[in-house]
């Protein structure tokens, strides 16, 4: 086992990190940028070292300063978190050139599920079932014209490089389709450096349904059930819950071996999730790997009780997983909601300042992954989490109503925040029967 790691990362997710390493022994190093020197996770770690400026592309996003911090601090090993450098291979090459084991999968398998297009390609090929769409990436608009046609409308153009619904658009009808490409293809280029984008069909409110996986070194795979993720604001997610109320136990066994496929296929290890959509029929669809840890991953640790992170960490180091499929059931319900520095009533305008007041709930079976506190300062330059409450209960209804509970609990001052949103959507008739979709959020709040 390695004995000191850095955590390339800043916020909750790098204290999460810290939490699973020091439960395993292991020494940790923080990284902070110049507007992050009294931030909550600098203050956690057993040491820290600056790696420059405030903005990201000068600091965390700035490899040749984070492998200057592992080699000069003498941790053995680099977790990314999740974000910021998690998914380049680049970064995960140049970890391994300098002797310094990146805590995730292997280069070749960001690489090839990164290319959403390639990644279609290689999925159909390990029978996974693909949106219809393109074969690869689009060469010009005639043959998006072609494909649309055959298809049919509406469809969605798709950057083929990059996340977080940058580089996405949806196109009604073939008047649209010139206009979407070269907007989806500029935007791609300037968030991804590539403008490269395929098609493929846009399904009328499906569900956002993921499987997590987790894969060692010696050939063990075990897939922890689903996650549901419809309710997105913008393509971006903002609670999440396992089980999901549209599964059934048909779906998930297909879906989880379609998961299973998918990263050997690759020959994944460490933590991944494979994410598709759910069609009114119970038809679902690849549509695309996160190489990393995801944001809602507590949802899966309450209600399967497998330390994600600590998996990851412990295949690193050369480890087999500490469980195999048989160790894995599903026990009652977990929710997640994502608290953002954001103001709800104007379109969801990040909110940076200085937090006056930070109360966080407690009680049975209540959750909170923060990096926040009372004098904390939420920068303009980062993405606005702030914390994730995750509750479980014995079945939906009771995980929804300590949720509420919790909500009422949560206290922030000086900043607005996205808590009363959350609130209302527990009190929403139609959430707590279950019957949401990926649109759910933009029918019911300006701006989402």
């Amino acid at each position: 086992m390695f004995k000191k790691i850095l955590v390339a990362n800043r916020g909750e997710i790098a204290i999460r990190v810290m939490r699973a390493a020091k439960e395993l022994g292991i020494q940790t190093v923080a990284v902070y940028s110049d507007a992050d020197k009294d931030a909550p996770h600098v203050q956690y770690a057993d040491e820290a070292f600056p790696i420059g400026p405030a903005q990201s592309s000068l600091s965390y996003l700035h490899i040749p300063n984070i492998i200057n911090a592992a080699i000069h601090t003498g941790a053995e090993a680099i977790h990314p978190g999740y974000g910021f450098l998690s998914e380049n291979d680049h970064f995960a090459r140049v970890c391994e050139t300098w002797g310094l084991v990146f805590i995730g999968p292997p280069a070749d398998a960001i690489q090839k599920m990164g290319i959403k297009a390639d990644a279609r390609q290689l999925m159909k090929a390990a029978g996974v079932p693909v949106v219809p769409g393109t074969e690869g990436t689009v060469a010009d608009v005639d043959e998006a014209r072609r494909v649309a046609d055959q298809i049919g409308y509406p469809v969605l153009v798709k950057a083929s490089f990059g996340g977080g619904g940058r580089g996405i658009r949806i196109v009604e009808d073939g008047d649209g389709l010139a206009e979407a490409l070269e907007r989806a293809s500029r935007e791609a280029k300037s968030a991804f450096g590539q403008g490269d984008v395929y098609l493929e069909k846009y399904l009328i409110n499906p569900r956002h349904i993921e499987i997590q996986v987790l894969a060692d070194k010696h050939g063990n795979v075990v897939t922890l059930g689903e996650r549901e993720s419809s309710l997105q604001r913008r393509r971006q997610k903002v609670l999440e819950e396992a089980p999901s109320a549209a599964m059934t136990p048909e779906i998930r066994e297909q879906m989880s071996e379609a998961a299973r496929r998918a990263a050997q296929a690759v020959h994944y290890e460490s933590a991944g999730t494979l994410e598709f959509l759910l069609d009114q029929s119970g038809n679902f669809y690849f549509m695309e790997m996160n190489t990393r840890v995801q944001v809602e991953h507590p949802c899966t640790e309450l209600v399967t009780g497998v330390d994600i992170v600590k998996e990851q960490i412990r295949v690193a180091a050369g480890l087999p997983l500490s469980i195999t499929q048989d160790d894995i059931a599903m026990r009652g319900w977990s929710i997640e909601c994502r608290i953002n520095a954001e103001d709800p009533d104007v379109q969801f305008r990040p909110s940076p300042g200085a937090v006056t007041e930070w109360r966080e709930p407690g009680g049975p079976w209540v959750r909170v992954d923060a990096a926040a506190q009372e004098g904390y300062t939420v920068q303009p330059y980062y993405d606005s989490l702030l914390a994730k409450l995750v509750t479980w209960g014995r079945d939906r209804e009771e995980a929804i109503q300590r949720m509420s509970r919790a909500l009422s609990e949560f206290k922030v001052e000086g900043v607005k925040t996205t808590i009363g949103m959350h609130q209302q959507l527990m009190q929403d008739e139609a959430f707590q029967r279950g019957d949401i979709h990926i649109n759910f959020l933009a029918e019911r709040f300006k701006g989402a």
